[in-house]
């Protein structure tokens, strides 16, 4: 009997840090799934087709409406699906501007976070335990990612060039506090969607000409000038501490 209970505990105890990578690996299966099933699902084709839908839905049941947009949302961003840069500008072809850019940023963070927490709690534990036992340039990385952490996690969210998924997965993986990847999460997002609600928000025009909407004007110098202002106020904090560091050394 006391065997028994011993080989119990041994697989409950074998299973426990396998089971703590679930979330994370069922969020990879799908999007991958996602990425070669859903990529014309979740498009503006598929809007421009159903518009009228959605707007006849809106009319008569706005509540309903921006309850399923914040839900598809949070599940896109979630699981990493293609299709957050269309359900970004849908958001603002169907609520306008102040609530479009409301529920944008509240679906992202909340997906964002749950990426987060997921990574986190399998493979982000096991590294971030590993890089805190480990010796060398790795744990100097962490260090000084910890003293500039706010900053660190503000840039990735306001430069471009980073992809979405990779500011939620990288900092669960070396170990970000929580709170400060919450809070840089929701303001750091706040320029890039009023950006792309801002586009939603004159679609209509832009499908009545035949047309589709021009993402590229995130690039344009009157848009990407002040979010590349917004990098450099949080990169100062850093280059201050490097400046003094040297000055110290």
């Amino acid at each position: 009997m006391e065997r028994d209970e011993q080989m119990d505990e041994a697989r409950h105890g074998t299973f426990r840090p396998l089971a703590r990578h679930i979330p994370l690996a069922v969020i990879a299966a799908a999007a991958i799934i996602g990425f070669f099933t859903l990529g014309d699902l979740l498009s503006f084709e598929t809007l421009r087709a159903h518009r009228e839908t959605l707007i006849a839905f809106r009319d008569a049941n706005f509540t309903g409406l921006a309850l399923a947009f914040i839900g598809i949302y949070v599940v896109i961003v979630a699981f990493s699906l293609p299709g957050a840069a269309v359900a970004s500008v849908t958001g603002g072809f169907l609520f306008g501007l102040a609530l479009g850019t409301l529920f944008n940023v509240l679906a992202a963070s909340i997906g964002a976070i749950a990426i987060f927490l997921a990574a986190r709690w399998g493979l982000g534990r096991v590294l971030a335990e590993r890089i805190e036992t480990s010796e060398g340039t790795l744990k100097k990385i962490k260090a000084g990612l910890h003293e500039n952490e706010v900053s660190v996690l503000f840039l990735m969210r306001l430069v471009p060039v980073v992809p979405f998924f990779v500011a939620n997965l990288l900092p669960a993986l070396v170990g970000v506090r929580f709170v400060n990847f919450a809070l840089t999460t929701v303001l750091g997002i706040i320029p890039g969607a009023l950006v792309f609600t801002w586009i939603g928000v004159g679609l209509g025009e832009v499908f009545d000409r035949g047309e589709s909407p021009d993402l590229s004007l995130l690039w344009e110098p009157q848009v990407i000038g002040p979010i590349l202002g917004l990098c450099v106020l949080a990169a100062l904090p850093i280059l201050i501490k490097h400046m003094k560091g040297r000055k110290n050394a």
